[in-house]
C-alpha cells in the first residue's frame, strides 16, 4: 500500500490551490487539440477563470481527482522532454514533473449505490504518445475497483480521436454505445462513443497477466 499513488513511471498527487497548479491547469485547458479530445465545448481561448473552475471541479467535485507526474529521479524527470532542464529541485533531487490530470466522476446524489464512475484523462502535448495516458488509466482502474469498491468504470471518446478507441479496447474496455453525428468538430459531424469495464472483467484480466508471468 505504500506505493498506492505510484505506478511504474508515474506518481499521482492531490490538486493544490496554488498558483503553480492553477497555471498547470490553464496550460492543460489551453491545449486546443487536447481540449477537443476530452470536451465537446465550443473551442475558444480559455480564460484563467475558466481553467481555475475546472481545477476546482477536479479537486473537489470528483470521486478522485489527481495530477499525473513523472516520478522523481526517473530519467524523464531529470530533465524536461523538450530539452530544457527542470529548475525545481527538492532535497538535491529533481522534483516530479506534472504532465497531466486524471479523475473519476462522483455519483449524483442518491445514486452512490450503483457504484459507477467515468474516467477523464488529459496529458499535455510534450508527453503524449509515450504510454503515460494508458499507464494512468490502468492505475485509476486499479484504484477505482480495489480501493473505492466500484462495480463499473466507463470512458468516452469522439470518433475523430480514433486512437482513443484502440487504446481503450487494448486496456480491456468494451464498446457499449454510439451516438451518431452528435458532435460538430472542425467542419464535419462526428460520433460519440462510450466504453466500460466491469470489476469482474478487470480482475480476470489482471489474473491472466499474473498467470502469464508465472508461466
Amino acid at each position: 500500500m505504500e506505493d498506492l499513488f505510484r505506478s511504474t513511471r508515474l506518481e499521482y498527487r492531490a490538486v493544490e490551490d496554488t498558483p503553480e497548479d492553477a497555471a498547470f491547469f490553464h496550460r492543460i485547458q489551453s491545449d486546443v487539440a487536447a481540449f477537443a479530445n476530452s470536451d465537446s465545448g465550443l473551442l475558444k481561448p480559455m480564460t484563467t477563470k475558466e481553467s481555475k473552475a475546472h481545477m476546482d471541479f477536479v479537486a473537489n467535485k470528483t470521486l478522485l481527482g489527481v495530477i499525473i507526474c513523472l516520478r522523481s529521479g526517473s530519467e524523464q524527470a531529470a530533465g524536461r522532454e523538450d530539452g530544457q532542464v527542470e529548475s525545481a529541485v527538492t532535497g538535491g533531487q529533481p522534483s516530479s514533473i506534472p504532465i497531466g490530470s486524471i479523475y473519476l466522476t462522483a455519483s449524483k446524489l442518491g445514486e452512490v449505490h450503483h457504484r459507477n464512475a467515468y474516467i477523464s484523462v488529459d496529458i499535455i502535448a510534450p508527453y503524449q504518445r509515450r504510454g503515460y495516458g494508458s499507464e494512468a488509466i490502468h492505475w485509476v482502474l486499479d484504484w477505482g475497483f480495489r480501493i473505492a469498491g466500484l462495480h463499473r468504470i466507463g470512458i468516452e471518446h469522439y470518433s475523430y480521436n480514433e486512437g482513443a478507441g484502440e487504446l481503450y479496447t487494448k486496456l480491456g474496455f468494451t464498446l457499449e454505445g454510439r451516438k451518431r453525428e452528435v458532435l460538430w468538430h472542425n467542419g464535419d459531424w462526428h460520433d460519440w462513443l462510450s466504453y466500460s469495464i466491469l470489476k469482474s472483467e478487470w480482475e480476470a484480466m489482471e489474473a491472466g497477466k499474473s498467470t502469464a508471468v508465472l508461466d
